[in-house]
């Protein structure tokens, strides 16, 4: 069984910056195409540069070198900015293999403030473009799957989501990020049951504290969460972007061709111990 994307294209959402952007710049490297998705327009350019004047997905850059990456700004919130970035996608490399839904933003709420409304927005921002796009997506995988022979048991695609461990391990304060990756969850498993006839896994990626450049501005205002994050987890580090990349390859590849609706938590064992540390009985 092959784990290559090579040749294959993918969408990563949320491509700016953190896990996105190590998933976005991974992919690239293993030969996949990729369109980078986000809606700060200025940090896709600063990372990736803008896109090559001529959309034949084979060259760009001001140096000629060979690139297939092309970047996409938008609102995903919108229905109109997703049906345009899978348009772009399919002008550039003429079809979609891969999505990746890794936009997603984490805000502190409170639980009892009956006027914050941190729930719908993070509903609005993490789950709702996710699904949306999936859909598009799909519509367009089955699509593509419509120009193979009758016969055919080619897989049309894989999307994989990115959610959190806050999905089931409750902090108060992170109650309403937590509603939308359960959600987000949940989304992935009716997902994958609804497009498995179509040859469409839908998997999921749950993972806890990744050293991202937000995590080390957080890191170096608060020194001391560093020991406790290390401390509840059983690796004793804290995880790389790299590594939830990797992981999203595994998911996009054929290495995972009967795994749709799974849930793959990489989080150095941290959601495996008693978060009090002490023996619940």
């Amino acid at each position: 069984m092959s784990f290559s994307i090579s040749g294959k294209t993918a969408i990563v959402t949320g491509a700016a910056n953190g896990v996105g952007l190590a998933i976005a710049r991974h992919f690239a490297e293993q030969g996949a195409n990729v369109v980078c998705a986000d809606i700060d327009e200025a940090k896709l350019i600063e990372e990736f540069g803008r896109n090559p004047e001529n959309h034949d997905g084979e060259t760009g850059g001001d140096d000629g070198e060979e690139r297939t990456i092309r970047i996409y700004a938008g609102d995903l919130r919108t229905k109109l900015t997703i049906t345009n970035l899978v348009a772009a996608a399919i002008d550039a490399f003429e079809r979609v293999d891969i999505l990746v839904n890794a936009s997603r933003q984490v805000v502190a709420s409170d639980p009892l403030d009956m006027k914050d409304k941190t729930v719908q927005r993070l509903l609005d921002q993490n789950l709702i473009p996710a699904l949306t796009l999936s859909q598009a997506v799909a519509k367009r995988m089955i699509a593509q799957g419509d120009e193979l022979p009758d016969d055919s048991a080619e897989p049309l695609g894989a999307i994989i989501n990115l959610s959190s461990i806050a999905a089931t391990r409750t902090q108060p304060g992170l109650m309403a990020f937590s509603i939308a990756a359960a959600a987000l969850e949940q989304a992935t498993r009716a997902l994958a049951v609804a497009l498995a006839p179509n040859r469409i896994r839908v998997n999921a990626i749950s993972f806890g504290s990744v050293m991202s450049a937000s995590l080390q501005d957080t890191l170096r205002e608060d020194p001391g969460l560093r020991a406790m994050i290390v401390d509840g987890t059983p690796m004793g580090r804290i995880a790389g972007a790299s590594e939830v990349a990797e992981t999203a390859r595994f998911l996009a590849s054929d290495g995972s061709g009967f795994m749709t609706g799974q849930v793959l938590t990489v989080d150095g064992g941290r959601t495996l111990v008693d978060a009090v540390g002490a023996p619940a009985h």
